[in-house]
């Protein structure tokens, strides 16, 4: 299975939104990737800014599969990459 950049943002979005008790709508993300410091997530709710690390974003998807598809994943199955945008391939 494959998730599109935009799942990824959905995942955030809604992991953020459930924890600060916000709308999804109330939260903006910007997928980032470094070549030093690989995957991000600049993030803003609630009139705050903070950086999601890779582990973060991964719990957001792990969550985000539970809750909208049913499937339990565990962090180890997840991987993301960078192509034409940035992906999560679940194994």
């Amino acid at each position: 299975m494959r998730l599109s950049e935009q799942d990824i943002t959905n995942a955030i979005c809604l992991h953020v939104a459930e924890r600060k008790q916000l709308h999804p709508t109330q939260v903006e993300v910007e997928l980032m990737w470094d070549e030093d410091l690989g995957f991000s997530a600049e993030v803003q709710a609630g009139g705050r800014s903070q950086i999601f690390i890779a582990a973060n974003i991964l719990e957001a998807i792990e969550r985000y599969l539970f809750k909208e598809h049913n499937m339990r994943v565990f962090r180890d199955q997840i991987r993301l990459n960078l192509e034409d945008e940035i992906v999560a391939d679940i194994a």
